[in-house]
C-alpha cells in the first residue's frame, strides 16, 4: 500500500471553508497549544483569501502545469502556519491553469505523523510540504518546502544566531518579504522541479 493511500484530505475549497469555521469558532487546527494559534489562523485565513484576489502565475507556470503528466500536489499543513497562506494560492493557480493534470489535496500535518516524518526539516516538521505524486505509477516526482531558499535562509540564520531579535521579528521580516516576492521565487522553485522531472524521464 502506497503511504498516500486511503487519506483524509481537503481540496482547496473544502480546506477554506474550514479555516473559516475555525477563525468564526476561534479555533485552530493540530496539537499544538496556545492562543496565539487562534491569531495566527486568522491572520493566514486573510492572506490566503487576499493572495486568492492578487497573485498571479507567470505564463511559464500556466506552460509547464499544462504539460505536466497527470499528478496529485499532497500539501502537508495546518490551519496556522503563516508560510503555507503565501505559498498555497501559487499551487491552487497552477492545478487550476493545468486542465486537470495538477490535483491538489491537503493535508493536516499533526493527524499524519506516518507522512509527515518522512519529509523533516533539520529533524523538525517544519510546514508546508508539497509532495508530487504520479497518477499512473504513484511515485513522487519531487517535494519542495517548507519555505523558499530566501525566506528558508532567513529563519536557519536567524535560528543560529537571533541577535537578540524574536520569533515575531524574524516572522515580520519573512513576510515582509513573501509580500514583496508576490510568490516569483516560489514559482520559479516549483518550475525548477518540474522540469527536472521531465528530464529525468527523457
Amino acid at each position: 500500500m502506497h503511504i498516500f493511500d486511503d487519506l483524509t484530505y481537503y481540496s482547496y475549497p473544502a480546506f477554506m471553508q474550514l479555516m473559516e469555521k475555525l477563525v468564526a469558532d476561534g479555533l485552530f487546527t493540530g496539537d499544538v497549544k496556545g492562543d496565539d494559534f487562534i491569531f495566527w489562523t486568522k491572520l493566514s485565513l486573510q492572506r490566503l483569501q487576499r493572495w486568492e484576489k492578487t497573485i498571479a502565475i507567470s505564463e511559464e507556470s500556466i506552460a509547464e502545469a499544462k504539460k505536466a503528466q497527470p499528478q496529485i500536489w499532497w500539501v502537508i499543513t495546518e490551519s496556522w502556519c503563516g508560510d503555507a497562506a503565501q505559498t498555497l494560492p501559487v499551487m491552487v493557480k497552477m492545478a487550476e491553469a493545468s486542465g486537470g493534470n495538477i490535483e491538489l489535496r491537503l493535508i493536516l500535518r499533526d493527524t499524519n505523523p506516518q507522512i509527515m516524518d518522512k519529509y523533516l526539516t533539520n529533524g523538525g516538521r517544519s510546514i508546508p510540504i508539497l509532495i508530487a505524486v504520479s497518477n499512473a505509477t504513484g511515485e513522487e516526482l519531487f517535494h519542495w518546502g517548507p519555505r523558499p531558499a530566501i525566506p528558508q535562509a532567513m529563519m536557519m540564520n536567524w535560528r543560529r544566531n537571533n541577535n537578540g531579535q524574536s520569533f515575531l521579528d524574524i516572522e515580520k521580516e519573512i513576510h515582509g518579504w513573501y509580500a514583496k516576492d508576490k510568490g516569483v521565487t516560489f514559482q520559479a522553485e516549483i518550475l525548477r522541479l518540474m522540469r527536472s522531472v521531465l528530464i529525468s524521464q527523457g
